[in-house]
């Protein structure tokens, strides 16, 4: 029997209240047995909480996915139910084919936010006197107070908290939590959009008694001291925060209170709190009955913040996991170290201590090991560090909430020697947070370094997806790279429901592309201020203005994401400097490009083997052609398509004319070169493209043996162009190397995470001496896109996944491989098996592929040049399997293969 079994609006998770939308999209996921089966029509049943119904609506229709909302719009702070109930044609096990109807959804709540500014009858509250400065500028965390009396014969039905601050905050209410945000509101472009956060807080409230409420406030992204620059207030010197208790009773009267002259202020124990530099606790510093409270100031500007607060568009930050001590270290120096086995982004919990007033206890956070010490020099300005002075009253269980690293080990000083709390493992947890984005791809095979290398990919998507797609966690610099979420875009897409958090984070992209005058900045928000290229037009990171848009519309066949940004992307093309006579970029300095090739010295990131300007032309093409598809999926004026259509054939001819010989060598003989050309479609001919195909496994095969020689403009495409020209097998033989530089080099030497250099670790366990080295970077991860998409062979036909494709390409001596993908429609998965048919004396390969409802699949078998398509269930097939050559050797003097009799392993660790 089908079911409905998942329900939510636009890309918010299922419930989420205070949501910005007032006719929000709404999606389904249908789950069942039936074969074949295609949705024929919806219903969709909204009512009011009283039971009144609103509307119905029945449409005969087999979309599923982002389906507009029926009847009138939702008022702010209205709530409603929500129920969808479908229709089908399917076959059930017998082969027997019939319509059925699935029963009713269970209903989800859909509550609307504040949607007007009007609606905030509060005011921004700030401390009446500057706050405390500490050294360096920092500026002392704030708790505000107020008492809520409830009326005693009345019970309280429904209570919201609407709540976000300068700064980031945490609520409690009569000491209890309020929520499970951390690190709220989060970090968007503040100067144009705050977002706010909508909180259920009915179970926190006495009703008939005196409530309290409390919101600690610390720096944050708002007024803290941010990146390598590390500038102060840049978005203001104040903390504050903006609040809205509206609490409805059961005889239907409303109170509201807002933040306003009513609240007071004081001084808590967190001394300090800096995301870069950590948090600083004093227990002797609790606020208790003696604490004075201070009066608070209204900001007389609140009118023009109300205009800019807006609700989110995805999941918020939380904790998601907690990791026990793998191992206490004793270090050569005497040190105690904790080894949490993973590097991740969080922090650690002290689950308990005792000892003296005046104890100091010391957390030092770092990612390596070096000689057997801490290795801090790659956090530079970065102190990464969190103190804990205990108040000599009994035991403590602490966590810092206003900071977060990213670390493997954490070095412990100060522990108190005499303490009945003596340090074991059993004394601390670590805290794992992101941002909450459901899980929707993964990936396993026979070979456990793959698996590994693949585990690596999703940590460093993990501890940089925090509030917004950073570059790294640890070090002074926890930036929104442009470039690097470009080239990882369709991964992440892949591994996570991103679509809600990256559609916030291009919001901002293009308030900050307005105020650069149309350039994309190399990161988002933008904070670097004057620093070198910030807002200059550089390839492949303002590329991201294209091309990101279209990653997230095909993951998800969301047409708003290309709507929303179509002017965005005119802007960046209109942007790029251009030759007068080509129309290609013009040569007027230096280009990030195909930054951190591994050829390039460890203090000149930028100085890569493929010439700067053949990478920016290469993704100009690419990013033109993009919008020949953009326009014509947006049904953009034949003018306007045939503008970009026009443009899109003059470059690419241009491009053809500059850096492609008429027999398809490049002008710029390189890994990268080709990997572009060949990907992006760039050669006149097949015959061309033949001959650069030839030559770029020349090149890995001789000149490279097999090592990578690509930087972030070549890594994500190298896979996808050799398997687009059949060299599948020379990949392979690349992805399973194992010196340095290669995927594999940094699973052998115990890393967790991908890093940022190919070499961030050095052979004999130093650290690479470059100032710029972080453990934790996902953009060279982006080679897991080649691992779902040709070692399992899914990835989507149609834009949502509606129609899906499973290609496998099996390889690499790999015995099994499976992955899955959980669409809009439902899981989407592959097995393949390579199995000996003793009768045949022949190699088999096994399929089985998982078809959702609702969808179809275009399996293409190997050895077979025809698809053959297929609907929702379990398919399964075996067909003769002819393995290609592996491994693949070099070509060494006098060119010609290594010797056949070494053993496969040693092949593989050296690049014969």
């Amino acid at each position: 029997m089908v079911q409905v079994v998942k329900v939510w609006c636009e890309h918010h998770e299922p419930n989420t209240i205070g949501i910005g939308e007032s006719q929000p999209r709404i999606s389904w996921t249908t789950a069942g047995e039936e074969r074949d089966w295609q949705q024929t029509s919806y219903e969709i049943e909204v009512t009011h909480l009283d039971g009144s119904l609103i509307d119905s609506v029945k449409v005969d229709s087999s979309d599923s996915r982002l389906v507009p909302w029926p009847g009138k719009a939702l008022t702010s702070r209205e709530q409603v139910n929500l129920r969808v109930r479908v229709s089908g044609v399917g076959a059930d096990a017998a082969g027997v084919v019939s319509s059925n109807i699935s029963e009713a959804s269970a209903p989800i709540r859909v509550e609307a936010g504040l949607l007007q500014p009007e609606d905030w009858k509060c005011s921004l509250i700030e401390p009446n006197e500057s706050t405390e400065i500490l050294p360096e500028k920092r500026h002392r965390p704030v708790t505000f107070r107020r008492h809520i009396q409830c009326p005693i014969d009345v019970a309280i039905a429904r209570a919201r908290l609407y709540i976000t601050a300068h700064g980031i905050y945490e609520a409690r209410i009569n000491d209890s939590r309020v929520g499970d945000h951390i690190l709220a509101p989060g970090w968007t472009s503040y100067q144009s959009r705050l977002t706010y956060q909508t909180y259920d807080i009915t179970p926190n409230l006495l009703s008939g008694q005196d409530n309290e409420i409390q919101v600690d406030v610390a720096e944050g992204w708002f007024c803290g001291s941010l990146a390598f620059t590390r500038r102060h207030n840049i978005y203001g010197s104040r903390l504050g925060f903006i609040a809205m208790i509206v609490v409805e009773l059961e005889n239907r009267e409303t109170i509201c209170i807002g933040s306003d002259d009513g609240w007071r202020w004081a001084h808590g124990p967190i001394v300090e709190a800096g995301l870069l530099d950590g948090e600083t606790y004093d227990a002797r510093e609790m606020l208790h009955s003696e604490t004075v409270w201070k009066n608070v100031q209204t900001n007389q500007e609140f009118s023009s913040y109300s205009r800019l607060l807006t609700a989110p568009d995805g999941p918020p930050i939380r904790k998601t996991q907690e990791f026990e001590v793998r191992e206490i270290i004793k270090s050569p120096s005497g040190k105690t170290i904790l080894d949490f086995g993973q590097n991740f982004a969080g922090w650690i919990k002290v689950k308990q201590v005792d000892g003296a007033a005046g104890t100091t206890i010391k957390f030092q956070f770092a990612e390596v090991l070096e000689n057997g010490e801490i290795g801090t020099r790659p956090l530079r300005s970065a102190k990464c560090l969190d103190t804990l002075i205990l108040d000599g009253n009994g035991p403590i269980y602490w966590e810092p909430k206003f900071t977060f690293h990213g670390f493997r080990y954490v070095e412990v000083t100060g522990w108190p020697e005499e303490s009945k709390t003596p340090l074991t493992s059993q004394n601390f947890v670590g805290v794992v947070v992101h941002t909450d984005m459901q899980v929707t791809g993964n990936f396993r095979c026979s070979n456990p370094l793959l698996n590994q290398l693949h585990s690596n990919i999703v940590w460093s998507m993990r501890g940089n997806f925090v509030g917004i797609p950073t570059d790294c966690p640890q070090r002074d610099e926890r930036l929104g790279w442009t470039g690097d979420i470009n080239v990882f875009g369709d991964t992440a897409a892949y591994l996570f429901d991103v679509s809600g958090m990256l559609t916030s984070w291009l919001k901002d992209m293009v308030i900050e592309q307005k105020e650069a005058g149309g350039v994309v900045p190399l990161v988002i928000p933008y904070i670097l201020g004057d620093f070198g290229p910030g807002k200059s037009a550089e390839a492949v990171w303002g590329d991201v203005a294209v091309m990101l848009p279209w990653t997230l519309y095909t993951t998800t066949g969301d047409t708003s994401m290309l709507v929303r940004h179509y002017e965005s992307m005119k802007d960046w093309l209109n942007s790029i400097p251009r030759s007068e006579t080509t129309g290609l970029w013009k040569q007027d300095g230096f280009k990030l490009a195909d930054w951190l090739d591994p050829s390039a010295p460890p203090d000149d990131p930028v100085n890569a083997m493929t010439d700067m300007y053949m990478v920016c032309d290469s993704f100009l093409v690419h990013v033109t052609a993009l919008m020949v598809k953009i326009a014509a999926t947006l049904n953009k004026s034949q003018e306007e398509q045939k503008f970009y259509q026009d443009q899109s054939a003059n470059l690419r001819q241009m491009f053809a004319d500059e850096y492609i010989t008429p027999s398809g060598r490049l002008a710029c003989d390189t890994q990268t070169a080709y990997a572009l050309a060949i990907e992006f479609d760039l050669f006149n001919s097949p015959q061309q493209q033949s001959h650069a195909a030839e030559r770029l496994s020349m090149l890995i095969r001789q000149r490279n043996k097999f090592k990578i020689a690509t930087g972030f403009a070549g890594t994500p495409y190298l896979g996808h162009a050799l398997t687009k020209v059949g060299k599948s097998n020379v990949f392979y033989r690349m992805l399973l190397h194992r010196e340095c530089p290669s995927w594999l080099y940094p699973v052998t030497m115990g890393a967790t995470t991908v890093w940022e250099r190919w070499n961030s670790m050095l052979p004999d366990g130093s650290i690479n001496p470059g100032d710029m080295t972080s453990f934790n970077h996902y953009a060279l991860g982006s080679v897991a896109s080649w691992m779902h998409q040709t070692i399992c062979g899914l990835k989507p036909v149609d834009a949502g996944w509606k129609t899906f494709k499973v290609e496998p390409v099996p390889g690499g001596n790999l015995q099994w491989a499976e992955a899955e993908y959980h669409s809009v429609y439902g899981r989407c998965r592959v097995r393949w098996e390579i199995k000996n048919n003793p009768d045949k004396n022949q190699q088999m390969l096994w399929l089985e592929v998982v078809v959702p409802l609702n969808t179809k699949c275009h399996v293409h078998l190997p050895g077979s040049k025809d698809s053959i398509i297929v609907g929702s269930g379990i398919r399964q097939w075996e067909v003769d399997y002819h393995p290609e050559e592996w491994p693949v050797r070099a070509l060494l003097p006098p060119f010609k293969p290594a010797d056949d009799e070494l053993p496969v392993d040693e092949v593989l660790q050296h690049g014969w």
